[in-house]
């Protein structure tokens, strides 16, 4: 068994959300499609996705972690997999953080919270280059997003925003493509 497949099995022992193996998929074949040089992640967790993306990329990766456990955890896991020379953490809520950046990114992974994604996709937008990629997971939350009956339990509000998001992003990118695998994923060109 390799250290991934060791980090995967932790992950789902611990209840940490991760990539599943078919978006793993499909973000590396888009990895290799844009081939960006300058990426920002939203939800580092513990250094799964970022090592995936690192590994399948000549870019320098930025990413942003709420949890100090996590921050940590995914520290010491680009350590494992050497390759914190091109990584860029940053601990602290992805709203605050994102507002402030002054660089832009050709590919964002979009990977935090899901009641959020719609607060942060025009500041997403701005910090996209021309032509770059925003590569959003999860956006069906679960099937939910796609059920067309008013969500009737705690999560009303993620979904509602998720939906939203979907609504406004097919707005803004000059391309939205949107694909069941997973969890649902999006993936837009500016």
């Amino acid at each position: 068994m390799n250290k991934l497949e060791e980090l995967r099995i932790y992950a789902k022992n611990n209840f940490i959300p991760i990539l599943q193996e078919q978006t793993e998929q499909i973000l590396i074949k888009t990895l290799i499609d844009v081939n960006p040089k300058n990426i920002l992640e939203i939800g580092t967790a513990i250094g799964y996705s970022g090592t995936i993306i690192i590994q399948n990329s000549n870019a320098h990766l930025t990413t942003i972690e709420l949890d100090e456990d996590r921050f940590n955890f995914a520290k010491d896991t680009f350590k494992t997999f050497n390759v914190t020379s091109n990584i860029t953490q940053i601990l602290g809520d992805a709203n605050e953080i994102i507002v402030k950046l002054q660089e832009k990114f050709d590919f964002i992974f979009l990977d935090g919270p899901k009641g959020q994604y719609l607060k942060q996709l025009p500041v997403l937008y701005n910090l996209l280059t021309d032509n770059g990629v925003l590569f959003a997971d999860n956006i069906y939350y679960h099937g939910w997003v796609n059920n067309n009956e008013y969500p009737k339990h705690k999560h009303r509000t993620a979904i509602l925003r998720l939906r939203k998001f979907i609504e406004e992003s097919k707005k803004l990118f000059k391309q939205c493509n949107f694909l069941d695998d997973g969890d649902g994923i999006m993936i837009a060109k500016k």
